[in-house]
């Protein structure tokens, strides 16, 4: 039974996954959504969500996808609002209880869903996530992220250790959830925002994705990232500018570097 019994988030499909993809002229997006619609878990419909893209090549693909599969819904905004705001207005119009996420550049595993909903249900978890492959932009294999079999609030306050392209919630337990209006980090709000709801998020040791590394990709420039960051302390837990910046400083970074040399030796064990 859903707790809220709003409208918005009590009149959903059971058992049916809300696959959430925003894009702008992904040239790639063909890939994942393939890799979407050959799940073997079949019960899923994939929202699109086109933030203003210039490359009509990538608008007359999307309109194509749309009337061949049912199961695709696509959305076009009149003008470029970001990912945020692409990836709520999917979830605003989601009709599946399971929320999932995959951004038009990752690739998931045909088994993705089949085995992440049930290991929901084994649980009754709120947010599950998994581990994940990391490919370059011809899908070369280049390493592996490893995710960790149960995260609390405070283990994901000091760093993100949830890949956006392996997170699904359910949203029968608390309701839907939204990113917050954050022009970057706005997957990290919003996964802590549901554990301020459920407590802790469980993962899955296989990985079911993977997740290509593009120079032009939303977090390649990691040293940009450091006030979207702190912007995340203030919104989501409501600290001062000052606060934000020392927690970053000195709770943030060194679980941050701690978790980059461990991806590091993965990607050189996994070379070997």
């Amino acid at each position: 039974m859903c707790p809220d019994m709003s409208k918005d988030n009590c009149n959903i499909n059971d058992d049916l996954v809300s696959v959430i993809m925003p894009c702008y002229n992904s040239r790639f997006i063909a890939e994942s959504i393939d890799s979407v619609l050959k799940q073997t878990y079949s019960n899923l419909e994939l929202l699109i969500t086109d933030d203003h893209s210039s490359d009509q090549e990538v608008v007359s693909l999307l309109e194509e996808y749309s009337k061949e599969d049912d199961r695709v819904r696509v959305f076009f905004l009149a003008e470029n609002k970001g990912p945020g705001f692409a990836r709520n207005n999917c979830i605003k119009e989601a009709r599946g209880r399971y929320i999932a996420f995959c951004d038009s550049d990752d690739i998931w595993s045909p088994d993705k869903l089949q085995k992440q909903i049930a290991f929901m249900k084994s649980r009754s978890c709120c947010l599950s996530y998994g581990s994940y492959f990391v490919c370059d932009e011809i899908n070369r294999q280049k390493g592996i992220v490893v995710a960790p079999p149960v995260i609390s609030l405070r283990g994901l306050k000091h760093d993100n250790k949830i890949g956006c392209l392996t997170a699904v919630y359910d949203s029968s337990m608390y309701g839907k959830f939204y990113m917050p209006e954050l022009k970057k980090r706005q997957d990290w709000a919003l996964f802590l925002t549901i554990l301020k709801k459920c407590g802790k998020a469980y993962g899955i040791d296989e990985p079911l994705a993977s997740y290509r590394k593009t120079r032009s990709g939303i977090s390649h420039n990691k040293f940009g990232l450091v006030k979207y960051n702190a912007k995340v302390y203030q919104d989501v837990f409501g600290y001062s500018k000052a606060k934000s910046y020392l927690y970053l400083c000195f709770v943030f970074m060194p679980a941050y570097a701690t978790k980059r040399v461990a991806n590091c030796i993965s990607r050189f064990i996994y070379s070997k």
